[in-house]
């Protein structure tokens, strides 16, 4: 066995569980928080569908069990159905993850027949005109409702995922009543996380510390009030706690993504990090990337470490953050998380938190054309190359 690139990794990593399948970065709608990178895979870059099928095959053997089914939106995929009883061969659970644009009853029956075992739907608001603001296309918030009543009359568990920033939480009390109205069994309130678009989109999505602190409450008292109803899962910020959180259960320890294009990446955000060069499916055993491969290896364990987080007693609990933030906002992915109030670059963090609200600027959607932001001047152009 080849020794790996990080002397203090594993010799032999324990096996993955999850695995995130990007099958396609297109997508109806062009949400300005979307983490996928700014260089979008194209369509005749991606993975035919027997490539898929081996990929989900080599997964199985792996040990993968869970597979979140995403993109962009995976229904794009005319195959979606042949992939899902792939996933299914191999003994793998199955999770739509899409935005509901194009699902109707018998995509969703054949998908049910194929082994697809539940669904994750986007909301971007309560509101509909806000969420399809937000999403940047119109009556996507009606494309999303009518799929939460197909799913739940097909008798498949429904999670909502709702992305929250400044123009959605003060919502988050309607965004649980709607999550109750549609049925879901779990609605995530997942704070933006800020890397690809989201970073982009910063300065028009960072919310204040009074927003989060009524929306924290407001996710306590609903618990409270529902609870053995619904599974309400809040996710922390990274801007405003000064605790950076794990990175993925540790970088290349629990879980892997497989790109449109094929590239195995740690995390999906990991596309942007320099001199990573992740290898393809194409050119190696997913097997032979998870346990060898320079990409996996170089983060993980702890002695890669420098600066606070080599000393830190929480290096086994956060793994030093989150190595795609700390390239993002630093330019070296190997240093402290400045979410970290330790980190010497904590304030490229702090100041932004802590700067004033002016009005916002417009969005940057994924997409030229996008529905823009009401009294805020037309989106920027930004070509993404997802056709």
């Amino acid at each position: 066995m080849t020794a790996p690139a990080n002397p203090g990794a594993a010799a032999r990593p324990a096996p993955p569980w999850a695995l995130l399948a990007e099958l396609t970065h297109a997508c109806p709608l062009h949400c300005p928080y979307c983490s996928n990178p700014l260089e979008l895979a194209r369509r005749s870059a991606e993975l035919s569908t027997d490539e898929w099928t081996d990929v989900l095959r080599q997964a199985g053997d792996l040990g993968v069990v869970h597979t979140h089914l995403s993109g962009g939106e995976p229904l794009l995929r005319p195959d979606l159905e042949r992939i899902v009883a792939a996933a299914e061969a191999a003994g793998i659970y199955t999770q739509l993850v899409t935005s509901g644009t194009g699902l109707d009853e018998a995509r969703l029956a054949a998908l049910t027949a194929a082994g697809l075992r539940s669904v994750q739907l986007s909301v971007q608001h309560a509101d509909p005109r806000a969420g399809d603001r937000i999403a940047g296309r119109p009556s996507s918030f009606a494309a999303k409702e009518r799929a939460a009543a197909l799913v739940r009359r097909a008798g498949l568990p429904l999670g909502l995922n709702v992305v929250l920033h400044r123009d959605n939480l003060d919502a988050v009390d309607a965004l649980i009543d709607l999550g109750v109205a549609w049925g879901a069994d779990r609605v995530e309130l997942a704070n933006t996380q800020f890397y690809g678009w989201g970073l982009l989109n910063r300065a028009a999505l960072l919310p204040t510390r009074d927003q989060l602190a009524r929306a924290r409450e407001t996710v306590e008292r609903r618990r409270e009030q529902l609870a053995g109803r619904i599974d309400l899962v809040w996710v922390v910020p990274d801007y405003f706690d000064g605790v950076a959180k794990p990175c993925m259960g540790g970088w290349g320890a629990v879980s892997l993504t497989v790109a449109p294009d094929g590239t195995v990446l740690p995390c999906p955000a990991a596309a942007s990090l320099p001199d990573l060069h992740p290898p393809t499916v194409r050119e190696r055993p997913l097997a032979w990337i998870w346990e060898h491969s320079a990409a996996f290896n170089r983060f993980r364990g702890t002695d890669w470490m420098t600066g606070p987080c080599g000393g830190c007693p929480r290096r086994e609990e956060d793994f030093g953050g989150c190595r795609c933030q700390a390239f993002a906002l630093t330019g070296d992915a190997a240093r402290t998380d400045p979410a970290c109030a330790l980190s010497p670059d904590h304030h490229l963090v702090r100041e932004p938190a802590d700067a004033g609200r002016p009005e916002p600027p417009p969005y940057v959607y994924r997409r030229p054309g996008a529905v823009p932001a009401p009294a805020a001047g037309p989106a920027p152009s930004v070509v993404a190359t997802d056709g």
